[in-house]
């Protein structure tokens, strides 16, 4: 829409016409954004918003286990998503580095497993090493070949780390990480194509007053496969539902399983015998139980104890007095 103009300006517009002048137009700059058509976005801003989603669960997620882990306050939160050619992501990097090459195992045969790296940086390497080892959590020298002691005790660190992501990737598509090697090289990496698209998540990690990243590096071309399965089912699951259909269906279930019959079974005791023994064994041998004739008798239902109680006689039938009711084990 227009600006509006003043009453001046329109008198001085007015004056300036009647004599012939001309009339100057005030430009605005424009805020161009510069777009490449040789390597366009693959992501839109939706597609970006549920990865935030999910990368700012599992910065919570990390933020507790990294505190926990070095006993010092760590506050982890996303700083960027962005799309990037992998040799790009690749050349940032260091000679020297801690990467580990792992999958995302998607548990649904309709998609593919996803390839990650999760890259530490220098500084969070060897503030966890130097922590871990029983130091204040200090480092000098970044810029070295890592020993085969600090590359054992990473790779834990970052198995752990790759743990945490199962949960927040759960809401969408379950998800087995597995950890398939530590790389210390950037130079030799070839997990992905020099011109394939990569999804570059950053977390900023805050440990006392130094401040490190961990990236996260996905391909674009399996992350749209599990975005577009997400959008389907986020549309599935987004339908309204009927008050009345959901109670009237629940109350139909309640009522098949309160209908259920169960069996109880009265456990006398238990005893481990040799198949030997079980085998010599005749009429009128006597087992020993291990427990007093007075004490209360177990009984299980679905293998489970609910209840126990003692022995007895109704009605000419043997039965069981409950006395005993295990909620918590139910």
């Amino acid at each position: 829409m227009a600006d509006v103009l003043t009453q001046e300006e329109i008198d001085a517009m007015l004056s300036s016409a009647q004599s012939g002048g001309s009339i100057a137009v005030a430009e605005k700059p424009v805020d161009i954004k510069e777009y490449d058509f040789r390597s366009p976005k693959k992501f839109t801003k939706e597609r970006i918003k549920t990865l935030d989603s999910i990368f700012d669960n599992y910065a919570r997620l990390l933020s507790s286990y990294l505190t926990g882990l070095l006993r010092l306050y760590c506050k982890v939160t996303l700083a960027s998503i962005e799309e990037q050619k992998y040799f790009e992501f690749n050349n940032a990097l260091p000679d020297y580095v801690m990467m580990g090459m792992a999958e995302l195992r998607i548990q649904d045969d309709e998609v593919e497993d996803l390839n990650v790296i999760v890259q530490f940086s220098n500084s969070l390497t060897y503030i966890m090493i130097d922590r871990l080892l029983g130091g204040a959590g200090e480092y000098k020298d970044t810029d070295r070949e890592f020993t085969e002691i600090e590359v054992s005790v990473m790779e834990n660190i970052v198995k752990n780390t790759l743990a945490l992501m199962k949960e927040p990737w759960g809401t969408f598509v379950e998800v087995e990480p597995v950890l398939d090697a530590i790389e210390t090289n950037s130079r030799v990496i070839s997990s992905a194509g020099y011109d394939d698209t990569m999804i570059i998540c950053v977390l900023e990690i805050m440990i006392t007053e130094t401040k490190a990243l961990i990236t996260v590096c996905m391909p674009a071309i399996g992350l749209d496969e599990i975005m577009q399965k997400y959008t389907t089912r986020q549309t599935r699951s987004g339908r309204k539902i009927d008050a009345g259909r959901e109670k009237e269906r629940r109350g139909n279930i309640f009522d098949g399983v309160t209908h259920t019959a169960l069996d109880i079974t009265a456990v006398l005791g238990e005893v481990d015998l040799d198949m030997l023994d079980v085998l010599r064994l005749q009429v009128n041998d006597i087992i020993p139980l291990g427990k007093s004739i007075e004490s209360n008798i177990n009984l299980t239902v679905g293998g489970k104890r609910w209840f126990d109680g003692k022995m007895g006689i109704f009605n000419n039938k043997k039965a069981v007095k409950i006395e005993n009711v295990f909620g918590m084990e139910l």
